[in-house]
């Protein structure tokens, strides 16, 4: 059957039509970095709402949405900031009318974007690989939610929290506070006695998320946990390391 299907292609191709390519489509959503030039997107739907003379995007859950993972190296970046290396607006956004951000960047300030966190954006693609990649201003921004469960790890920058029933795959970045109960911040989970342990449990001691990700990869099992995350951006922003049944 594949040897047909190559056959017919050829066969397409020598008679001068041409098969035809996969086609464009887009979708909205958080982004987070999903290695070197990848990006991981979960689609949402989209409506645009003008506020301030702006066009914004409010993004909502869709039921039963499957992450993608895009190649974006070869992608055009427009970004809402005036200049392609603003961390923020400063107050003045560079949209064009339907509210994609417009300064022309390249795949490098994009990389910059998502290794500090979630970038809400509007996402070309075909295939694998995405061709135009557009920043959005969102309408709504979740707020945090706090949450206990336990958490396991994926890679370096991602988790699966659980509590219940419910498993939700969660990104943390440099900007994620991880409180500990130990000693010290590179210890391993729960390691020694709790001297970081507030009479709640909750670990008090702030430490970086290199060291969250340093004491995941040495946990054989998931941990115990209290959270601050964000939902719908599957943003990890805050992790208690918890002592005890607290």
């Amino acid at each position: 059957m594949r040897l047909l299907a190559c056959a017919t292609a050829a066969v397409l191709t020598l008679s001068g039509l041409a098969v035809p390519a996969a086609a464009v489509t887009h979708v909205y959503g958080y982004a987070w970095s999903d290695g070197d030039g990848r990006l991981r997107v979960v689609p949402r739907s989209a409506t645009r709402v003008t506020r301030q003379g702006h066009v914004f995007h409010r993004l909502k859950t869709v039921s039963g949405a499957k992450e993608l993972r895009l190649d974006y190296t070869g992608a055009s970046y427009g970004r809402v900031t005036v200049a392609c290396d603003l961390k923020e607006t400063e107050g003045h956004v560079a949209l064009d009318a339907g509210g994609l951000g417009r300064t022309a960047c390249e795949p490098a300030h994009l990389e910059t974007e998502l290794l500090a966190g979630p970038v809400p954006l509007r996402i070309e693609y075909r295939g694998g690989k995405a061709t135009r990649v557009n920043e959005i201003l969102v309408h709504d921004w979740p707020d945090p939610r706090p949450a206990r469960g336990t958490i396991s790890r994926i890679n370096d920058t991602t988790v699966v929290f659980t509590a219940g029933d419910k498993k939700i795959k969660l990104g943390y970045t440099y900007t994620t506070a991880f409180h500990r109960t130990t000693a010290r911040c590179g210890d391993g989970w729960l390691a020694g006695e709790p001297v970081n342990a507030a009479k709640s449990g909750l670990g008090r001691k702030p430490c970086a998320w290199t060291d969250l990700t340093k004491a995941l990869k040495a946990a054989r099992h998931p941990v115990l946990v209290k959270v601050d995350y964000t939902p719908g951006v599957g943003s990890l922003d805050q992790v208690w390391e918890v002592f005890g049944d607290a």
